[in-house]
């Protein structure tokens, strides 16, 4: 890639139309970054470290966690320096690893949702089934599916944007190396990556996005089947938390990519929930709050839930 540019640093602007605003979002945003990273590392010691979570659904809350780390780690970090005062400046090959590692990872958590929407599908509506359906073979080949997804998805979209000649400008208007904001910077016609990245975003956010539907279709119907109201409560609240993080995680998206020109400050905005809020909330709604997770969490740190339970 190196040899077909002149360029060899990109100037990262930063969230647009906040100057003055920069202690002020720093210290927000670490707090946010910090929480993010405290609840995910919790859930993987917790999972890791309790036997009774070493089932589908929590063998799948651990990737998610994994994925919530490193895409949050993604754009964090050097948002944190240049807010800080320093450098605002990324080397060409660092745009281009930041580009690929948001949406390798990005890609990856709309595939890892899929899954475990069908993982709740298979467990309220087949239950009797589930440990058999949902084996450690089938569960490590829907895991490594992800990630090979995932991976061929942003290689595609690194390597049509990169490809391109950047002999200009070197100014991205934007806080991290994103195809919008990488692509205007080009020396030739940009149009092909444009479509292709449009188009393979989109479609695959549909994909999804329309079998999560379906299998919660599928889920609701079986609900409305279970006659006993404590099973029926049961089954919803296993659901919840998954909804709720579907919400978190497409909202910003659909908003995002349905604008044909959305205002510079109300795409970093939406950007910044999905990149920073969305990974911090999914440890709260997902696990804090359940009482196994909670348990394996006293059993990782016993000293302190001993003094938590003396006071």
């Amino acid at each position: 890639m190196r040899n077909h540019s002149t360029v060899s640093e990109f100037i990262l602007l930063g969230i647009p139309e906040t100057g003055g605003l920069e202690t002020a979002l720093f210290f927000l945003f670490s707090s946010f970054y910090l929480c993010t990273l405290l609840g995910n590392v919790l859930i993987l010691a917790a999972v890791i470290s309790s036997s009774r979570l070493h089932t589908p659904m929590y063998f799948f809350l651990g990737n998610l966690s994994i994925f919530d780390l490193g895409f949050s780690s993604t754009t964090a970090p050097k948002m944190l320096l240049y807010l800080s005062g320093q450098d605002h400046g990324i080397s060409f090959q660092g745009c281009a690893a930041q580009l690929f590692f948001y949406h390798f990872l990005g890609c990856t958590e709309c595939f890892l949702y899929t899954v475990m929407a069908y993982d709740r599908f298979v467990a309220i509506c087949f239950p009797l089934r589930y440990m058999v359906i949902m084996n450690h073979k089938v569960c490590s080949v829907l895991a490594i599916g992800t990630w090979m997804g995932g991976c061929v998805h942003a290689t595609i979209l690194t390597s049509l944007t990169f490809q391109l000649p950047y002999c200009g400008p070197h100014k991205v208007g934007y806080y991290f190396c994103d195809i919008p904001v990488v692509l205007p910077l080009a020396c030739e016609d940009t149009s092909l990556a444009q479509r292709v990245g449009f188009t393979n975003v989109g479609l695959l956010s549909l994909i999804c996005f329309f079998l999560i539907l379906v299998s919660y279709t599928r889920i609701g119907i079986c609900i409305v089947k279970i006659r006993s109201k404590e099973g029926r409560q049961r089954a919803f609240s296993t659901c919840s938390a998954h909804l709720a993080a579907i919400l978190c995680a497409y909202g910003p998206v659909i908003i995002i990519y349905l604008q044909p020109n959305p205002r510079p400050l109300l795409g970093a905005v939406i950007q910044i929930l999905n990149n920073l809020v969305t990974p911090m909330l999914n440890p709260l709604i997902y696990s804090l709050r359940n009482k196994d997770v909670k348990s394996a969490l006293r059993h990782v740190f016993p000293r302190r839930s001993l003094a938590l339970e003396i006071k």
